[in-house]
C-alpha cells in the first residue's frame, strides 16, 4: 500500500509508507523497561526534509538523500549517515515515544539502531528475536539504497528508573502527516507478567496506552480490533444484513447466526496457521466468492422459497458460507498478528469475539426495526425487505465484477 505524505505536502509530499506496522517489545527489569521497537523509518523522518533547492527539490530530511526521476522526487536511505551516527536516528524514536510512570516521563537512552529494508528484515515476533536482531550487524543499504519507504528502523532503548515498573503507560508523539497513518498496525508485547501481554491499537498511539500486565486489558484490544473489522468489513456486514431480513422469526436468525459464527471462527483459525493454498489466486478467488455469497443470500431473502426455515438447516447453510467468509478474516488477522507471536491464542479468541459482537450488534439494530414493521405495517414488511436487499445486490454485483478482474490478472 503506497501511503502519501500528507500533512506538510510541499516539503515531503512523494514519501512512501509502504511498511505500515509498528512493534514494540516491553521487557520490564530491576531497573526500568528495556524496549525493543520495530517502525517504518518514514515516520521518523518524513517531516524533517528541508526547504526547497534550486533545482526543486528539497534538503533532504535526516539519513536520507532525495532525486528527481521522471518528474517525480523519490527519497533513499542515506547509508553514510547511518555509518556516522545511526544512534542519533534512533534519538528519533525516543523523543516519539513517552513511557510514564506516576512519578513522571521515563527518560530513554539508545543502546542500538538497525535499519533494513522489507525484504531483508530480520524476523522481530517475538522477545528472543528482537533481541537476536540486534545481535547481527547493520544491513548493507548502499548499493543500491533502497527507497526510505520500504525501510523499517529496529532501535533499542534503555529506561531507568530506582526500582522495577509494574504499571506505565505509553503514547506516540511522532505525527509525520502520512496518509492513512491512522491505519498502523501497532502490536504492543509487554514481559513483565508471567505470560506475555499483545496490545493491538490502531494508529498513532496519540492516546496512552496504559500497561498493567492484565490479561482482560491487553485481550480487550483484540476484541476492539474485531469489533472494528467487522463494522469496517462492508462485504460480512451486508451478508449478515442478509440473514437478517431473509429470517422469520428470531429463533430463525439465531441458528443462522451461530452457524455463520462456526463456520469463520473454524476457518479463521485455520487460515492464520497457513492451512491454505499459498498460491496467488487464493485470495482474490475468496474474496469474490464472498461478493456471491452476499448476492446469493440477498436474493434468498427476497425470494418466495428463501433459507430452510428449519433450524438445523438454516445452521448448517450457513455454516458452509461461513467458512468462507472466515478465510476473509483470517487474511486480515495475519497481517496484524504473526503465527509466532506469544500468547497467540488469547489474541485469537479475543479477535473473535470482537467479530461475534460486531454482529451482534448489527443484528440489534436491525431486527427489532423489522420486526415492528412486520407487526404494525405489514404491508411494508416486504417493501423494506425489497429496499435492503437490493442494494445489497448491486453493491455485491459491483464488487463481484471487481474482483473476477483481479482474479483474471493472477490465474
Amino acid at each position: 500500500m503506497l501511503l502519501l505524505f500528507g500533512l506538510v505536502p510541499s516539503a515531503a509530499a512523494h514519501f512512501k509508507l509502504n511498511l505500515n506496522i509498528r512493534i514494540i517489545h516491553i521487557a520490564p527489569n530491576d531497573d526500568g523497561l528495556e524496549v525493543y521497537l520495530r517502525l517504518p523509518m518514514p515516520y521518523l523522518v518524513a517531516n524533517l526534509a528541508g526547504p526547497e533547492q534550486s533545482d526543486g527539490t528539497r534538503e533532504p530530511a535526516p539519513y536520507t538523500s532525495n532525486a528527481k526521476v521522471d518528474g517525480e522526487l523519490l527519497h533513499y536511505v542515506d547509508f553514510a549517515s547511518l555509518e556516522s551516527d545511526a544512534l542519533g536516528l534512533g534519538e528519533f524514536a525516543v523523543d516519539g515515544h513517552l513511557f510514564s510512570t506516576e512519578s513522571g516521563r521515563l527518560s530513554g537512552t539508545v543502546k542500538a539502531v538497525r535499519v533494513h529494508t522489507g525484504d531483508d528484515q530480520p524476523p522481530f515476533a517475538t522477545l528472543d528475536e528482537a533481541v537476536a536482531s540486534f545481535a547481527k550487524s547493520q544491513t548493507d543499504l548502499s548499493n543500491p539504497p533502497p527507497f526510505v519507504g520500504d525501510t523499517v528502523v529496529d532501535v533499542k532503548i534503555g529506561y531507568e528508573t530506582d526500582s522495577s515498573v509494574n504499571r506505565y503507560t505509553l503514547a506516540g508523539k511522532l505525527n509525520p502527516g502520512l496518509e492513512g497513518q491512522e491505519e498502523t498496525a501497532n502490536l504492543i508485547i509487554d514481559y513483565g507478567a508471567s505470560e506475555p501481554r499483545i496490545y493491538r491499537i490502531r494508529g498513532l498511539l496519540e492516546e496512552p496506552v496504559e500497561i498493567s500486565h492484565s490479561l482482560w486489558k491487553a485481550a480487550y484490544t483484540f476484541v476492539v480490533e474485531g469489533l472494528r473489522h467487522i463494522l469496517e468489513g462492508y462485504d460480512h456486514v451486508l451478508f449478515v444484513v442478509c440473514l437478517v431480513i431473509g429470517a422469520t422469526a428470531l429463533t430463525t436468525l439465531a441458528w443462522r447466526v451461530t452457524g455463520f459464527t462456526i463456520g469463520h471462527s473454524i476457518t479463521l483459525c485455520l487460515g492464520f496457521f497457513g492451512f491454505v493454498p499459498a498460491t496467488p489466486w487464493f485470495v482474490p478467488l475468496v474474496e469474490t466468492a464472498i461478493a456471491l455469497s452476499i448476492i446469493a443470500a440477498a436474493l434468498l431473502a427476497i425470494s418466495d422459497k428463501g433459507l430452510p426455515e428449519h433450524s438445523r438447516s438454516g445452521l448448517w447453510i450457513t455454516l458452509l458460507v461461513g467458512l468462507l467468509h472466515g478465510l476473509g478474516f483470517s487474511f486480515v488477522l495475519q497481517e496484524i498478528l504473526g503465527i509466532n507471536s506469544p500468547n497467540i491464542w488469547v489474541s485469537l479468541l479475543s479477535f473473535n469475539v470482537g467479530v461475534e459482537l460486531g454482529q451482534l450488534l448489527i443484528v440489534l439494530l436491525l431486527w427489532p426495526i423489522l420486526f415492528l414493521i412486520g407487526r404494525y405495517k405489514s404491508q411494508w414488511y416486504i417493501v423494506a425487505k425489497w429496499l435492503i436487499a437490493l442494494p445489497c445486490i448491486a453493491i455485491a454485483a459491483f464488487w463481484t465484477g471487481e474482483r473476477v478482474i483481479g482474479l483474471l490478472g493472477v490465474v
